[in-house]
């Protein structure tokens, strides 16, 4: 082959040239098929991802009975804290606050974000009652581990070590109710952020309850019966 053949090989193409005096279009059939990549991924986190829950779904119950159930064990925590001189109650009691203040919070935005009301007409546990061996047990309108009325003016009206034992057992059954609550919503609500929380609070006051048993013992008092099944 010549010289003159090889060169003719490397002459530019007159596309080639315009190419080459505009490097985006280049680029251009990339950026299409990377949209086109892009438009399919999101189309299918759409299909697969549950829509926003009903007002009467498991995840809008549990939410606000559960933002219900928090705001008592805040009270209580309040009530214990300023009393008490104990730095092991008091550091439960500010732990109580603070977690459950923050959860609380939470579920007010989880509500907003479903464009859903903060109470409803249906009765508490509603979303809970009928479904499942752990819900089975529920009773529509009652909470499970709620102080009662009188029991929270004892514990405002209680002083010294009385109201640390008082706190410890009213708090534990209240944990007791909030665990029962969770696991509800780990069988039957369908969004992963309400299953992650719902399994931190099983955690987490699980281990409060063995904490609290632990600290009534060592004041010579016992907790009250077990609501847990």
């Amino acid at each position: 082959m010549g010289i003159d053949s090889r060169l003719a090989h490397h002459v530019p193409t007159r596309s080639n040239l315009r190419a080459m005096k505009n490097p985006r279009s280049l680029l251009l059939p990339v950026a299409a098929a990377l949209v086109v990549v892009v438009a399919v991924v999101l189309l299918l986190v759409n299909l697969t991802r549950p829509g926003a829950p009903g007002d009467l779904s498991p995840e809008a119950g549990f939410a606000r009975d559960m933002g219900v159930h928090h705001a008592q064990a805040v009270e209580m925590a309040f009530a214990v804290r300023d009393e008490s001189t104990d730095d092991g109650v008091r550091t439960l009691a500010y732990d109580i606050i603070t977690t459950q203040s923050a959860q609380r919070g939470m579920f007010i935005g989880w509500l907003q974000q479903w464009d859903l009301s903060q109470a409803s007409r249906v009765k508490p546990m509603t979303w809970m009652a009928g479904h499942g061996h752990t819900a089975g047990a529920v009773t529509p309108g009652v909470m499970p581990g709620m102080a009662t009325a009188d029991e929270m003016k004892q514990l405002a009206d209680a002083k010294g070590p009385a109201s640390e034992v008082l706190f410890l057992q009213l708090m534990i059954r209240h944990h007791e109710g909030g665990v029962e609550m969770a696991k509800g919503a780990l069988e039957l609500a369908e969004r992963s952020e309400v299953r992650t929380l719902a399994q931190h609070i099983v955690d987490g006051q699980t281990a409060e309850i063995d904490l609290m048993k632990e600290m009534l013992a060592t004041r010579g008092a016992q907790p009250l019966p077990s609501i847990l099944k």
